[in-house]
Protein backbone atom coordinates (compact mmCIF):
# COMPACT_ATOMS: atom_id res chain seq x y z
CA UNK A 1 0.00 0.00 0.00
CA UNK A 2 1.34 3.58 -0.32
CA UNK A 3 2.95 5.52 2.49
CA UNK A 4 3.73 9.26 2.81
CA UNK A 5 7.59 8.67 3.13
CA UNK A 6 7.69 6.33 -0.48
CA UNK A 7 5.83 9.58 -1.71
CA UNK A 8 8.51 11.78 -0.81
CA UNK A 9 11.59 9.74 -1.40
CA UNK A 10 9.80 9.25 -4.83
CA UNK A 11 10.13 12.79 -5.64
CA UNK A 12 13.29 13.03 -4.37
CA UNK A 13 14.21 10.76 -6.97
CA UNK A 14 12.43 12.65 -9.13
CA UNK A 15 15.48 15.77 -8.60
CA UNK A 16 18.16 13.49 -9.87
CA UNK A 17 20.05 15.61 -12.60
CA UNK A 18 21.83 12.94 -14.18
CA UNK A 19 24.41 14.94 -15.21
CA UNK A 20 26.51 11.50 -15.71
CA UNK A 21 23.78 9.82 -17.68
CA UNK A 22 24.20 9.43 -21.47
CA UNK A 23 22.39 11.49 -23.49
CA UNK A 24 19.61 10.81 -25.96
CA UNK A 25 18.55 13.16 -28.55
CA UNK A 26 15.14 14.16 -29.50
CA UNK A 27 15.10 14.76 -33.46
CA UNK A 28 12.74 11.95 -34.96
CA UNK A 29 15.65 11.33 -38.15
CA UNK A 30 17.94 10.11 -35.27
CA UNK A 31 15.82 8.60 -32.31
CA UNK A 32 17.77 6.27 -30.59
CA UNK A 33 21.76 7.44 -30.13
CA UNK A 34 25.30 6.24 -28.14
CA UNK A 35 27.02 9.20 -26.36
CA UNK A 36 29.90 11.32 -28.41
CA UNK A 37 30.84 13.13 -24.98
CA UNK A 38 33.39 11.87 -23.40
CA UNK A 39 32.29 13.54 -20.20
CA UNK A 40 28.62 11.00 -20.74
CA UNK A 41 28.68 7.79 -19.18
CA UNK A 42 27.95 4.98 -21.62
CA UNK A 43 24.70 2.78 -20.65
CA UNK A 44 27.20 -0.12 -19.59
CA UNK A 45 28.70 2.60 -17.15
CA UNK A 46 25.04 3.98 -16.37
CA UNK A 47 23.77 0.52 -16.19
CA UNK A 48 26.09 -1.49 -13.67
CA UNK A 49 24.04 -1.05 -10.78
CA UNK A 50 20.43 -1.05 -9.97
CA UNK A 51 20.93 2.39 -8.74
CA UNK A 52 22.09 3.15 -11.99
CA UNK A 53 18.46 1.55 -13.15
CA UNK A 54 16.52 3.57 -11.19
CA UNK A 55 17.92 6.49 -12.16
CA UNK A 56 17.15 6.39 -15.44
CA UNK A 57 13.46 5.05 -14.19
CA UNK A 58 13.21 8.81 -12.31
CA UNK A 59 14.40 10.65 -15.54
CA UNK A 60 11.75 8.83 -17.44
CA UNK A 61 8.80 9.80 -14.74
CA UNK A 62 10.36 13.30 -14.52
CA UNK A 63 10.58 13.43 -18.25
CA UNK A 64 6.45 14.06 -18.39
CA UNK A 65 6.84 16.69 -15.57
CA UNK A 66 10.47 18.90 -15.76
CA UNK A 67 12.00 19.49 -19.52
CA UNK A 68 15.49 19.71 -19.22
CA UNK A 69 18.88 18.72 -16.47
CA UNK A 70 18.98 21.97 -14.52
CA UNK A 71 15.54 23.01 -13.46
CA UNK A 72 13.06 25.74 -14.56
CA UNK A 73 15.97 27.02 -17.77
CA UNK A 74 19.63 26.35 -18.48
CA UNK A 75 19.69 22.80 -20.12
CA UNK A 76 17.20 21.71 -21.93
CA UNK A 77 15.86 18.11 -23.13
CA UNK A 78 14.60 19.36 -26.62
CA UNK A 79 15.58 22.39 -28.29
CA UNK A 80 14.33 24.67 -31.02
CA UNK A 81 11.36 26.39 -28.45
CA UNK A 82 11.80 28.21 -25.02
CA UNK A 83 12.13 25.73 -22.25
CA UNK A 84 9.33 26.90 -20.23
CA UNK A 85 6.90 25.95 -23.26
CA UNK A 86 8.53 22.72 -23.87
CA UNK A 87 7.06 20.65 -20.99
CA UNK A 88 4.56 17.39 -21.80
CA UNK A 89 1.99 18.09 -19.06
CA UNK A 90 1.92 21.89 -20.49
CA UNK A 91 1.19 21.41 -23.89
CA UNK A 92 -0.58 18.29 -23.24
CA UNK A 93 -3.30 20.43 -21.23
CA UNK A 94 -3.09 22.98 -24.02
CA UNK A 95 -4.32 20.68 -26.59
CA UNK A 96 -6.65 18.69 -25.06
CA UNK A 97 -8.20 21.92 -23.06
CA UNK A 98 -7.90 25.46 -25.27
CA UNK A 99 -9.99 23.54 -28.35
CA UNK A 100 -12.69 22.90 -26.34
CA UNK A 101 -15.26 24.62 -24.25
CA UNK A 102 -13.41 24.16 -21.00
CA UNK A 103 -10.45 27.02 -21.76
CA UNK A 104 -9.50 29.77 -23.68
CA UNK A 105 -6.35 31.59 -23.30
CA UNK A 106 -5.78 35.35 -23.90
CA UNK A 107 -2.25 35.29 -24.91
CA UNK A 108 -0.89 36.23 -28.57
CA UNK A 109 1.95 33.84 -28.19
CA UNK A 110 2.36 32.60 -31.70
CA UNK A 111 0.08 29.09 -31.89
CA UNK A 112 -2.06 29.52 -28.86
CA UNK A 113 -4.64 31.84 -31.18
CA UNK A 114 -5.13 29.15 -33.68
CA UNK A 115 -5.65 26.74 -30.94
CA UNK A 116 -8.43 28.77 -29.38
CA UNK A 117 -10.13 28.90 -32.69
CA UNK A 118 -9.18 25.16 -33.84
CA UNK A 119 -7.60 26.89 -36.99
CA UNK A 120 -4.40 25.58 -36.47
CA UNK A 121 -1.87 24.24 -39.20
CA UNK A 122 1.26 21.58 -39.24
CA UNK A 123 3.60 24.78 -38.21
CA UNK A 124 2.02 25.29 -34.94
CA UNK A 125 4.72 25.39 -32.31
CA UNK A 126 3.11 23.73 -29.53
CA UNK A 127 1.98 21.01 -31.26
CA UNK A 128 5.11 20.57 -32.64
CA UNK A 129 6.75 20.79 -28.83
CA UNK A 130 4.05 18.18 -27.86
CA UNK A 131 5.14 16.17 -30.38
CA UNK A 132 8.63 15.73 -29.95
CA UNK A 133 8.03 15.90 -26.60
CA UNK A 134 5.91 12.53 -26.73
CA UNK A 135 8.85 10.73 -29.09
CA UNK A 136 11.52 11.99 -26.82
CA UNK A 137 9.95 10.07 -24.11
CA UNK A 138 9.28 7.15 -26.13
CA UNK A 139 12.76 7.15 -26.99
CA UNK A 140 13.95 7.22 -23.29
CA UNK A 141 11.46 4.33 -22.85
CA UNK A 142 13.15 2.33 -25.16
CA UNK A 143 16.73 2.89 -24.36
CA UNK A 144 16.04 2.03 -20.97
CA UNK A 145 13.44 -1.44 -22.05
CA UNK A 146 16.85 -2.39 -24.58
CA UNK A 147 19.35 -2.08 -21.84
CA UNK A 148 16.93 -4.16 -19.17
CA UNK A 149 16.77 -7.48 -21.13
CA UNK A 150 17.73 -10.63 -19.76
CA UNK A 151 20.16 -10.92 -21.62
CA UNK A 152 21.89 -7.42 -20.48
CA UNK A 153 21.07 -8.21 -16.87
CA UNK A 154 23.18 -11.94 -17.06
CA UNK A 155 26.28 -9.95 -18.67
CA UNK A 156 26.52 -7.88 -16.45
CA UNK A 157 26.06 -9.92 -13.25
CA UNK A 158 23.26 -9.07 -11.55
CA UNK A 159 21.63 -11.63 -8.77
CA UNK A 160 18.34 -12.89 -8.44
CA UNK A 161 17.28 -10.54 -6.46
CA UNK A 162 18.05 -7.42 -8.27
CA UNK A 163 16.86 -8.92 -11.38
CA UNK A 164 13.17 -9.42 -9.89
CA UNK A 165 13.51 -5.53 -8.91
CA UNK A 166 15.17 -4.14 -12.35
CA UNK A 167 12.21 -6.57 -14.27
CA UNK A 168 10.02 -4.27 -12.12
CA UNK A 169 11.71 -1.29 -13.42
CA UNK A 170 11.21 -2.21 -16.98
CA UNK A 171 7.69 -3.10 -17.00
CA UNK A 172 6.56 0.58 -15.84
CA UNK A 173 8.85 1.53 -18.51
CA UNK A 174 7.10 -0.12 -21.14
CA UNK A 175 3.87 1.50 -19.28
CA UNK A 176 5.27 4.77 -19.39
CA UNK A 177 5.78 4.00 -23.34
CA UNK A 178 2.64 3.04 -23.76
CA UNK A 179 1.29 6.00 -22.10
CA UNK A 180 2.91 8.60 -24.44
CA UNK A 181 2.03 6.48 -27.31
CA UNK A 182 -1.27 6.49 -26.37
CA UNK A 183 -1.08 10.07 -26.52
CA UNK A 184 0.16 9.78 -29.90
CA UNK A 185 -2.53 7.98 -31.16
CA UNK A 186 -5.00 9.91 -29.74
CA UNK A 187 -3.59 13.10 -30.74
CA UNK A 188 -1.74 12.41 -34.25
CA UNK A 189 -3.47 8.80 -35.40
CA UNK A 190 -0.83 7.97 -38.01
CA UNK A 191 2.47 8.88 -36.66
CA UNK A 192 6.21 7.28 -36.60
CA UNK A 193 6.50 4.06 -34.65
CA UNK A 194 9.95 3.05 -32.63
CA UNK A 195 10.23 0.34 -30.55
CA UNK A 196 13.49 -1.11 -28.23
CA UNK A 197 14.47 -3.80 -31.59
CA UNK A 198 15.16 -0.53 -33.72
CA UNK A 199 18.40 -0.31 -34.24
CA UNK A 200 20.86 2.13 -32.39
CA UNK A 201 22.12 5.11 -35.21
CA UNK A 202 20.56 7.59 -37.48
CA UNK A 203 17.51 6.76 -39.38
CA UNK A 204 14.37 7.14 -40.33
CA UNK A 205 11.36 5.52 -38.45
CA UNK A 206 8.37 4.06 -40.58
CA UNK A 207 4.76 5.37 -39.87
CA UNK A 208 1.97 3.15 -38.30
CA UNK A 209 -1.53 3.31 -38.92
CA UNK A 210 -3.45 4.26 -35.98
CA UNK A 211 -5.52 0.62 -36.20
CA UNK A 212 -1.95 -1.07 -35.53
CA UNK A 213 -0.73 1.27 -33.07
CA UNK A 214 -3.94 0.64 -31.21
CA UNK A 215 -3.45 -2.97 -31.29
CA UNK A 216 0.52 -2.60 -30.07
CA UNK A 217 -0.60 -0.31 -27.17
CA UNK A 218 -3.11 -2.86 -26.17
CA UNK A 219 -0.82 -5.77 -26.88
CA UNK A 220 2.06 -4.65 -24.93
CA UNK A 221 0.34 -3.53 -21.89
CA UNK A 222 -1.60 -6.70 -21.78
CA UNK A 223 1.95 -8.16 -22.06
CA UNK A 224 3.28 -7.06 -18.45
CA UNK A 225 0.13 -7.02 -16.88
CA UNK A 226 1.32 -9.93 -14.82
CA UNK A 227 4.85 -8.31 -14.39
CA UNK A 228 4.01 -4.56 -13.74
CA UNK A 229 3.56 -4.52 -9.46
CA UNK A 230 0.10 -5.11 -8.17
CA UNK A 231 -2.25 -1.94 -7.85
CA UNK A 232 -1.84 -0.24 -5.04
CA UNK A 233 1.57 -1.48 -4.15
CA UNK A 234 4.28 0.79 -5.80
CA UNK A 235 5.44 4.27 -4.57
CA UNK A 236 3.11 6.99 -5.51
CA UNK A 237 3.90 8.78 -8.48
CA UNK A 238 5.06 5.43 -10.14
CA UNK A 239 2.77 2.94 -12.39
CA UNK A 240 1.34 -0.01 -10.78
CA UNK A 241 -1.07 -2.66 -12.28
CA UNK A 242 -4.23 0.22 -11.35
CA UNK A 243 -2.22 2.50 -14.00
CA UNK A 244 -1.75 -0.10 -16.36
CA UNK A 245 -6.10 -1.01 -16.14
CA UNK A 246 -6.84 2.84 -16.47
CA UNK A 247 -4.95 2.92 -19.44
CA UNK A 248 -6.13 -0.15 -21.12
CA UNK A 249 -9.90 1.26 -19.73
CA UNK A 250 -9.12 4.69 -21.67
CA UNK A 251 -8.23 2.88 -24.85
CA UNK A 252 -10.95 0.87 -25.09
CA UNK A 253 -13.60 3.75 -24.10
CA UNK A 254 -12.27 5.44 -27.21
CA UNK A 255 -11.33 2.04 -29.59
CA UNK A 256 -14.07 3.03 -32.09
CA UNK A 257 -13.00 6.44 -32.49
CA UNK A 258 -9.19 5.12 -33.06
CA UNK A 259 -10.40 1.55 -35.08
CA UNK A 260 -14.08 1.59 -35.57
CA UNK A 261 -14.47 -1.08 -33.71
CA UNK A 262 -16.26 -0.82 -30.64
CA UNK A 263 -14.70 -2.10 -26.93
CA UNK A 264 -17.00 -1.40 -24.14
CA UNK A 265 -16.95 -4.66 -22.98
CA UNK A 266 -13.51 -4.63 -22.44
CA UNK A 267 -13.54 -0.92 -21.01
CA UNK A 268 -15.93 -2.36 -18.15
CA UNK A 269 -13.95 -5.34 -17.62
CA UNK A 270 -10.96 -3.14 -16.35
CA UNK A 271 -12.94 -0.05 -14.80
CA UNK A 272 -14.27 -3.56 -12.50
CA UNK A 273 -10.75 -4.26 -11.81
CA UNK A 274 -9.36 -1.19 -10.88
CA UNK A 275 -12.81 -0.23 -8.94
CA UNK A 276 -12.09 -4.35 -7.18
CA UNK A 277 -8.81 -2.97 -5.96
CA UNK A 278 -9.46 -0.28 -2.74
CA UNK A 279 -9.45 2.95 -4.52
CA UNK A 280 -11.28 4.86 -2.14
CA UNK A 281 -12.89 8.49 -2.86
CA UNK A 282 -11.52 11.58 -1.35
CA UNK A 283 -13.96 12.99 1.01
CA UNK A 284 -13.69 16.71 -0.62
CA UNK A 285 -13.40 17.48 -4.03
CA UNK A 286 -11.12 20.67 -3.64
CA UNK A 287 -8.30 18.53 -1.78
CA UNK A 288 -7.43 16.75 -5.35
CA UNK A 289 -6.27 20.08 -6.37
CA UNK A 290 -4.38 21.41 -3.66
CA UNK A 291 -0.50 21.44 -2.80
CA UNK A 292 -0.80 18.65 -0.48
CA UNK A 293 -2.35 16.47 -3.00
CA UNK A 294 0.17 13.66 -2.73
CA UNK A 295 -2.04 12.91 1.41
CA UNK A 296 -2.91 9.54 1.76
CA UNK A 297 -6.65 10.39 1.57
CA UNK A 298 -6.53 12.15 -1.73
CA UNK A 299 -3.78 9.63 -2.77
CA UNK A 300 -6.07 6.50 -2.39
CA UNK A 301 -8.26 8.34 -5.07
CA UNK A 302 -5.30 8.80 -7.18
CA UNK A 303 -4.49 5.88 -9.94
CA UNK A 304 -1.67 7.42 -11.36
CA UNK A 305 -0.44 10.86 -10.48
CA UNK A 306 2.87 13.12 -12.00
CA UNK A 307 4.79 14.83 -8.89
CA UNK A 308 5.83 18.19 -8.45
CA UNK A 309 7.43 19.58 -5.55
CA UNK A 310 8.04 23.76 -5.74
CA UNK A 311 11.90 23.08 -4.35
CA UNK A 312 12.71 20.12 -6.04
CA UNK A 313 10.97 20.00 -9.78
CA UNK A 314 11.18 23.51 -11.04
CA UNK A 315 9.03 24.15 -14.02
CA UNK A 316 6.76 26.70 -15.82
CA UNK A 317 4.92 24.05 -17.19
CA UNK A 318 3.18 21.55 -15.14
CA UNK A 319 1.16 22.51 -11.98
CA UNK A 320 2.88 25.71 -12.00
CA UNK A 321 1.35 26.69 -15.46
CA UNK A 322 -2.01 25.22 -14.27
CA UNK A 323 -2.71 27.63 -11.66
CA UNK A 324 -0.42 30.76 -12.55
CA UNK A 325 -1.95 30.76 -15.91
CA UNK A 326 -5.74 30.84 -14.02
CA UNK A 327 -4.68 33.84 -12.03
CA UNK A 328 -5.50 37.30 -13.13
CA UNK A 329 -7.77 40.69 -12.94
CA UNK A 330 -8.58 41.34 -9.60
CA UNK A 331 -7.79 37.65 -7.85
CA UNK A 332 -5.56 37.71 -4.84
CA UNK A 333 -2.73 35.97 -5.95
CA UNK A 334 -2.56 35.17 -1.71
CA UNK A 335 -5.36 32.72 -2.33
CA UNK A 336 -3.59 31.14 -4.49
CA UNK A 337 -0.12 30.67 -2.75
CA UNK A 338 1.78 32.27 -5.45
CA UNK A 339 3.41 35.20 -6.14
CA UNK A 340 2.11 36.92 -9.43
CA UNK A 341 -0.49 35.66 -11.54
CA UNK A 342 -0.37 34.98 -15.05
CA UNK A 343 -3.70 35.85 -16.61
CA UNK A 344 -3.89 33.45 -18.92
CA UNK A 345 -6.82 30.91 -19.25
CA UNK A 346 -10.28 30.94 -18.28
CA UNK A 347 -13.74 29.18 -19.56
CA UNK A 348 -16.22 29.96 -21.77
CA UNK A 349 -19.88 30.32 -21.24
CA UNK A 350 -20.47 27.07 -22.21
CA UNK A 351 -19.30 24.89 -19.71
CA UNK A 352 -20.23 27.89 -17.15
CA UNK A 353 -23.66 26.34 -17.96
CA UNK A 354 -23.69 22.84 -17.18
CA UNK A 355 -23.71 24.06 -13.47
CA UNK A 356 -27.31 25.78 -12.42
CA UNK A 357 -25.55 27.15 -9.36
CA UNK A 358 -22.18 28.41 -10.01
CA UNK A 359 -21.25 29.82 -6.71
CA UNK A 360 -19.84 26.32 -5.16
CA UNK A 361 -22.84 26.76 -2.51
CA UNK A 362 -24.65 23.60 -3.92
CA UNK A 363 -22.09 21.92 -6.14
CA UNK A 364 -18.91 22.15 -4.94
CA UNK A 365 -17.51 21.36 -7.82
CA UNK A 366 -18.24 24.91 -9.25
CA UNK A 367 -15.51 26.76 -8.91
CA UNK A 368 -15.57 30.08 -10.85
CA UNK A 369 -13.92 33.69 -9.91
CA UNK A 370 -16.68 35.87 -11.15
CA UNK A 371 -15.87 38.88 -9.53
CA UNK A 372 -14.61 41.41 -12.26
CA UNK A 373 -15.09 38.97 -15.02
CA UNK A 374 -17.70 38.81 -17.46
CA UNK A 375 -19.38 35.64 -18.63
CA UNK A 376 -19.30 36.44 -22.34
CA UNK A 377 -15.77 36.07 -23.78
CA UNK A 378 -16.30 39.28 -27.07
CA UNK A 379 -12.13 40.02 -26.75
CA UNK A 380 -10.92 36.96 -26.48
CA UNK A 381 -7.11 38.44 -25.80
CA UNK A 382 -8.75 40.36 -22.31
CA UNK A 383 -8.60 38.15 -19.58
CA UNK A 384 -11.57 39.28 -17.53
CA UNK A 385 -13.48 38.09 -20.71
CA UNK A 386 -15.07 35.24 -19.36
CA UNK A 387 -14.86 33.40 -15.75
CA UNK A 388 -11.71 32.27 -13.83
CA UNK A 389 -11.38 29.15 -12.56
CA UNK A 390 -10.19 28.58 -8.80
CA UNK A 391 -9.65 24.70 -8.80
CA UNK A 392 -6.22 24.34 -8.72
CA UNK A 393 -4.32 26.13 -5.75
CA UNK A 394 -0.88 25.86 -4.19
CA UNK A 395 -2.28 26.26 -0.78
CA UNK A 396 -2.45 23.30 1.38
CA UNK A 397 -5.78 21.94 2.64
CA UNK A 398 -5.04 23.32 6.24
CA UNK A 399 -4.72 26.47 4.12
CA UNK A 400 -0.87 27.27 4.24
CA UNK A 401 1.04 28.10 1.42
CA UNK A 402 3.23 25.68 -0.54
CA UNK A 403 6.76 25.87 -0.55
CA UNK A 404 6.95 27.92 -3.25
CA UNK A 405 5.73 31.09 -4.16
CA UNK A 406 6.88 30.74 -8.06
CA UNK A 407 6.46 27.09 -8.60
CA UNK A 408 3.78 24.83 -7.25
CA UNK A 409 3.61 21.61 -5.12
CA UNK A 410 0.09 20.12 -6.36
CA UNK A 411 0.35 17.23 -8.29
CA UNK A 412 -1.53 16.63 -11.03
CA UNK A 413 -3.52 13.06 -11.08
CA UNK A 414 -3.67 12.04 -14.69
CA UNK A 415 -5.82 8.54 -13.64
CA UNK A 416 -8.52 9.11 -10.75
CA UNK A 417 -11.03 6.78 -9.47
CA UNK A 418 -13.97 9.05 -10.06
CA UNK A 419 -13.07 9.21 -14.20
CA UNK A 420 -13.21 5.22 -13.96
CA UNK A 421 -16.79 5.38 -12.40
CA UNK A 422 -17.76 7.79 -15.02
CA UNK A 423 -15.92 4.98 -17.90
CA UNK A 424 -17.60 2.53 -16.50
CA UNK A 425 -21.50 4.32 -16.82
CA UNK A 426 -20.65 5.72 -20.28
CA UNK A 427 -19.51 2.16 -21.37
CA UNK A 428 -22.71 0.43 -20.05
CA UNK A 429 -24.71 2.79 -21.40
CA UNK A 430 -23.05 1.78 -24.99
CA UNK A 431 -23.83 -1.28 -25.05
CA UNK A 432 -20.98 -3.02 -23.08
CA UNK A 433 -21.00 -6.13 -20.73
CA UNK A 434 -20.14 -6.99 -17.73
CA UNK A 435 -21.62 -4.29 -15.83
CA UNK A 436 -25.64 -2.72 -15.23
CA UNK A 437 -27.15 0.25 -15.12
CA UNK A 438 -28.36 0.23 -11.54
CA UNK A 439 -24.04 -0.57 -10.23
CA UNK A 440 -23.24 2.73 -13.02
CA UNK A 441 -26.73 4.92 -11.30
CA UNK A 442 -25.04 3.99 -7.52
CA UNK A 443 -21.36 5.39 -9.21
CA UNK A 444 -22.55 8.52 -10.43
CA UNK A 445 -24.77 9.03 -7.22
CA UNK A 446 -21.86 8.68 -5.43
CA UNK A 447 -20.21 11.28 -7.42
CA UNK A 448 -22.91 13.85 -6.89
CA UNK A 449 -23.13 12.95 -2.72
CA UNK A 450 -19.67 13.86 -2.99
CA UNK A 451 -20.10 17.20 -4.61
CA UNK A 452 -23.40 18.50 -3.25
CA UNK A 453 -22.73 17.13 0.59
CA UNK A 454 -25.91 15.41 0.51
CA UNK A 455 -28.15 13.71 -1.43
CA UNK A 456 -29.42 16.17 -2.88
CA UNK A 457 -27.94 16.07 -5.86
CA UNK A 458 -28.72 12.57 -6.77
CA UNK A 459 -30.42 11.96 -10.14
CA UNK A 460 -33.28 9.48 -10.93
CA UNK A 461 -32.67 6.22 -13.14
CA UNK A 462 -33.69 8.66 -15.97
CA UNK A 463 -31.38 11.07 -16.06
CA UNK A 464 -28.81 8.80 -16.70
CA UNK A 465 -28.20 8.90 -20.70
CA UNK A 466 -24.96 9.18 -22.49
CA UNK A 467 -25.38 13.28 -22.61
CA UNK A 468 -25.59 13.78 -19.02
CA UNK A 469 -22.35 11.24 -18.59
CA UNK A 470 -20.90 14.19 -20.68
CA UNK A 471 -21.93 16.95 -18.90
CA UNK A 472 -21.31 15.02 -15.52
CA UNK A 473 -17.55 14.49 -16.93
CA UNK A 474 -17.23 18.23 -17.81
CA UNK A 475 -18.70 19.19 -14.01
CA UNK A 476 -16.13 16.63 -12.36
CA UNK A 477 -12.83 16.11 -14.69
CA UNK A 478 -12.89 20.12 -16.51
CA UNK A 479 -8.72 20.91 -16.34
CA UNK A 480 -7.80 17.46 -16.51
CA UNK A 481 -6.83 16.62 -19.86
CA UNK A 482 -10.32 14.43 -21.10
CA UNK A 483 -12.18 17.07 -22.21
CA UNK A 484 -11.33 17.02 -26.40
CA UNK A 485 -11.28 13.33 -26.69
CA UNK A 486 -14.12 13.10 -24.62
CA UNK A 487 -15.73 15.56 -27.56
CA UNK A 488 -14.68 13.71 -30.25
CA UNK A 489 -15.98 10.62 -28.91
CA UNK A 490 -19.41 11.87 -28.80
CA UNK A 491 -18.69 13.85 -32.02
CA UNK A 492 -19.55 16.93 -30.81
CA UNK A 493 -16.15 18.08 -31.22
CA UNK A 494 -15.48 19.58 -34.44
CA UNK A 495 -19.67 19.10 -35.93
CA UNK A 496 -22.00 21.85 -35.89
CA UNK A 497 -24.20 19.66 -33.40
CA UNK A 498 -22.02 21.80 -30.53
CA UNK A 499 -20.59 24.90 -30.82
CA UNK A 500 -19.37 27.12 -28.05
CA UNK A 501 -17.55 30.61 -28.12
CA UNK A 502 -14.97 31.54 -30.60
CA UNK A 503 -15.34 27.63 -32.17
CA UNK A 504 -14.08 28.35 -35.79
CA UNK A 505 -12.89 31.36 -35.21
CA UNK A 506 -16.25 33.11 -34.45
CA UNK A 507 -17.89 34.64 -31.34
CA UNK A 508 -20.93 32.59 -31.46
CA UNK A 509 -18.86 29.34 -32.51
CA UNK A 510 -19.36 27.50 -35.93
CA UNK A 511 -18.29 23.64 -36.77
CA UNK A 512 -15.16 23.08 -38.25
CA UNK A 513 -13.57 21.07 -40.85
CA UNK A 514 -13.43 16.83 -39.49
CA UNK A 515 -9.55 17.05 -40.19
CA UNK A 516 -9.26 18.68 -36.58
CA UNK A 517 -10.40 15.79 -34.59
CA UNK A 518 -6.83 15.22 -34.45
CA UNK A 519 -3.27 17.18 -35.30
CA UNK A 520 -1.35 17.29 -38.42
CA UNK A 521 2.32 15.77 -38.02
CA UNK A 522 4.28 18.90 -37.58
CA UNK A 523 5.80 20.15 -41.34
CA UNK A 524 9.19 19.95 -40.12
CA UNK A 525 9.42 16.63 -39.76
CA UNK A 526 7.62 15.59 -42.65
CA UNK A 527 10.29 16.85 -44.40
CA UNK A 528 13.11 15.60 -42.57
CA UNK A 529 11.59 12.29 -43.04
CA UNK A 530 10.68 11.04 -46.51
CA UNK A 531 8.34 7.96 -44.84
CA UNK A 532 5.97 10.21 -43.86
CA UNK A 533 3.04 11.86 -45.19
CA UNK A 534 1.42 14.89 -44.23
CA UNK A 535 -1.45 14.60 -42.26
CA UNK A 536 -4.70 14.48 -44.47
CA UNK A 537 -6.32 18.04 -44.87
CA UNK A 538 -3.08 19.71 -43.70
Amino acid sequence: MKNTNDMKQFKSILIITLAGMFSLTSCLKDLDTVPLDKDVNSPDVQYSTQQGYLQVLAKLYAGFAVTGQQGPAGDADIAGIDEGFSSYLRQYWNLQELPTDEAKNCWDDDGIPSLNTMTWSSTNPFIRALYYRIYYQITLANEFIRESSDEKLDDRGFNNEEKVKIREYRAEARYLRALSYWHALDLFSNSPFITEDDPIGAFLPMPITRPNLFNYIESDLLAIEDQIIAARNNQYGRADRGALWALLAKLYLNAEVYTGTQKYTECITYCKRIIDAGYTLTPEYSHLFLADNDRSAVSNEAIFSIVFDGIHTQTYGGTTFLIHAAVGGNMSVVDYGIDFGWGGNRVTKNFVNLFSDISGNTDSRAMFHTDGQTLEIVDVSDFTNGYAISKYKNVTSDGQPGSNQTFTDNDFHMFRLTDIYLMYAEAVLRGGSGGDQSTAFGYINALRQRAYGDNSGNISMADLTLNFILDERGRELYWECHRRTDLIRYNKFTSNSYVWPWKGGISNGIGVHEKFNVFPLPASDVVANPNLEPTPGY
